[in-house]
C-alpha cells in the first residue's frame, strides 16, 4: 500500500490517496477514474510530499514514559480549551448536516457492511444506501470486486450505542 499527497488543478484542494502501488495510482488516472473529494474535479496530480525517511541503524531508540508518567494525564478531556476559528466551527457544521441527511436513509448494517455491499452489488439485495463498519482488507477487497466504499467523513455512533 502507498499513501501520496494529492492536489486538485482547479481548486488546489489537497487530499490523501491510497493505492496498491505507483502503477495503481498511474493507471487510475489515465483512467480517470481520480477526482477531488471536494470539488469533482478529475485534473488531479501528485503533490510535493516530505519523504517519510527511517532512522539511522545506529540510534538508540527514543525512551517511552511509564504508565506511572502518564497516569497524571489519563482521563483528561482532550481538547476542551482549544479555541476552534469560527469558520471551522461553520464548516464542520455544514458537513455535519450534510452526512446526517445523506445517513438519514441509509441503513446501519454494522460490521456487516462488506457482506451486504457485496450482496447489493452482485443483484442479491435490494439496492439501498447503507452505512457501517469494515477493516482495510475489506475496504481494499470490495474496491478489487469494483464496489464503491467511501469513508464517511466524521464518526457515526451505532444506533445502539446512543444514549
Amino acid at each position: 500500500m502507498i499513501i501520496f499527497d494529492l492536489i486538485c488543478g482547479d481548486g488546489q484542494h489537497r487530499f490523501e490517496g491510497w493505492f496498491g502501488s505507483s502503477k495503481d495510482y498511474a493507471e487510475q488516472q489515465v483512467r480517470g477514474f481520480l477526482d477531488c473529494p471536494v470539488c469533482g474535479s478529475k485534473n488531479i496530480a501528485k503533490a510535493v510530499m516530505a519523504p517519510n525517511l527511517g532512522k539511522k541503524g545506529n540510534q538508540k531508540p527514543a525512551t517511552r514514559p511509564t504508565v506511572e508518567q502518564l497516569e497524571p494525564q489519563m482521563g483528561r478531556p482532550v481538547s476542551s480549551k482549544i479555541a476552534v476559528p469560527a469558520e471551522y466551527q461553520e464548516m464542520i457544521g455544514k458537513l455535519a448536516k450534510a452526512q446526517a441527511k445523506m445517513l438519514a436513509n441509509s441503513e446501519w448494517v454494522g460490521d456487516k457492511f462488506a457482506d451486504r455491499a457485496r450482496d447489493i452489488h452482485y443483484g442479491d439485495a435490494d439496492e439501498k444506501p447503507i452505512h457501517g463498519t469494515a477493516s482495510p482488507e475489506e475496504v481494499d477487497d470490495l474496491a478489487e470486486e469494483g464496489i464503491a466504499a467511501l469513508p464517511l467523513p466524521l464518526p457515526v455512533l451505532p444506533p445502539k450505542s446512543k444514549n
